[in-house]
């Protein structure tokens, strides 16, 4: 990480305010800033990174409430934190995982516990094993709901569900129903075209779709607002 990331230091890029670093080791490798060769360098450049002013957020990719139950990664978890680099948590929500409420309640709760930060729930990807991953839109955001009721304020930080998808990021807010027809909202929370960040959208009730593609547009729109542009 040292050679990507000391340049930057040494470069005191104006523009530059926050470093995010991704990573799924706190939760199969913990190790990694505990026993490992090169574990103190990295907490060491962790530490230069927020003494030059700069904020590190790190990414912690952490799937269900028992890898944060372990003795190593809540040490470091700590080691981390007390270089000031901020960890932020993501998880995509998976059939046959983490498909529940109660165990993303539960996770959430511990990682406040631990001074992470919950940020997004995914929703699983169209690629690799979806078939089997997957979990329909409708009851994503449903479980999304139900978890998000169940925990204080300080875990509410978190947003989701959230699909990476072409035009950009978007949240699928729940099933609501307007003008008599059940529809599916959504939300664009950034866009290949900024003009897009932030705004809403519906597509047609459909309880067994899994990805963006799957939807169309409620009330008898031929396309979403954002294809034409895509398509260009």
């Amino acid at each position: 990480m040292a050679r990507y990331i000391e340049p930057l230091l040494e470069a005191r890029l104006p523009n530059l305010r926050t470093i995010r670093i991704g990573t799924k080791a706190l939760s199969y490798w913990p190790y990694r800033f505990l026993t490992d060769e090169d574990a103190d360098e990295a907490l060491d450049l962790f530490g230069q990174i927020t003494a030059s002013g700069l904020h590190l957020a790190l990414m912690a990719h952490l799937n269900h409430p028992r890898e944060l139950g372990t003795d190593a990664a809540k040490a470091a978890i700590a080691r981390i934190r007390e270089t000031g680099a901020e960890i932020r948590t993501q998880s995509p929500v998976m059939r046959n995982i983490n498909d529940s409420a109660d165990v993303w309640a539960d996770m959430w709760r511990q990682q406040v516990q631990l001074g992470c930060i919950p940020y997004y729930m995914f929703v699983a990807r169209d690629t690799g094993a979806q078939h089997y991953f997957s979990v329909p839109l409708v009851r994503a955001s449903e479980i999304f709901r139900e978890a998000h009721n169940s925990v204080s304020g300080l875990a509410r930080t978190v947003r989701g569900p959230s699909m990476s998808a072409d035009p950009g990021k978007v949240q699928v807010l729940g099933v609501t129903e307007i003008g008599g027809e059940k529809v599916i909202a959504l939300r664009m929370l950034q866009g290949r075209n900024p003009d897009w960040a932030m705004r809403l959208f519906f597509a047609e009730y459909d309880e067994e779709a899994v990805w963006l593609s799957d939807l169309r547009p409620a009330f008898g729109e031929e396309r979403f607002f954002f294809e034409a542009e895509l398509q260009r």
